[in-house]
């Protein structure tokens, strides 16, 4: 019987780990973001603190959390941890373009109400494919980096149809339950069109 690896660097391989910020960075930069770009990083405390987040300081130095943003108007909201969340996911929402970095509820929730307020870009890090590529990093020059990681990312930047409708969860991917054109009804064996657009749930929608 096959045992499967399940040491840190196995874990990583297969995609289950997170990105490090540095990968997150290096990610970015691959994918055409430059230095100049602001970049909000909304969590609580960070694995390995200060350390582990100053190579994604290096790369993207407009670097900000909701504590460097306004530290002093924070402290009335400090011993409820759900309304810090909740100010996090207010600026993830607006943002321009927002980058989640692990599989959890918050993340599939924020992607799933950007796209339903219209399209919002979202990018999902394919960690998995993504790991090799990090691992191997030094033994190609950066414009070979660059494109590899963008093509391991097709499928992953958020683009309006690249979940085929019924597939995903409906959190992330609510647009295949959503009906985008007038509801007809009708009428005495005659249809008549609504004076609203309808939602409609779709019972069968999920993988």
């Amino acid at each position: 019987m096959h045992r499967q690896d399940l040491t840190a660097e196995g874990e990583q391989s297969r995609g289950k780990c997170p990105l490090t910020p540095h990968e997150v960075g290096l990610m970015l930069r691959a994918l055409g973001f430059a230095n100049d770009t602001y970049l909000y990083v909304a969590s609580g405390e960070i694995y390995g603190g200060e350390k582990t987040l100053q190579p994604l300081k290096d790369l993207f130095p407009h670097f900000y959390t909701k504590e460097m943003l306004a530290e002093v108007d924070l402290q009335p909201f400090l011993p409820f941890s759900s309304r810090l969340a909740a100010i996090d996911y207010i600026v993830c929402y607006e943002s321009d373009v927002f980058i989640t970095n692990n599989n959890g509820n918050m993340a599939k929730i924020l992607a799933g109400h950007r796209r339903y307020a219209g399209h919002r870009r979202t990018i999902r890090p394919n960690a998995r494919r993504l790991s090799s590529l990090f691992k191997a990093l030094h033994e190609m020059e950066w414009e070979i980096f660059s494109r590899k990681v963008r093509l391991v990312q097709r499928g992953f930047m958020g683009e309006p149809d690249e979940m085929r409708p019924g597939r995903g969860d409906f959190h992330e991917f609510p647009s295949s339950c959503v009906c985008q054109k007038p509801l007809q009804l009708e009428i005495a064996g005659l249809p008549r069109k609504s004076t609203a657009n309808a939602t409609l749930g779709n019972t069968e929608s999920g993988r």
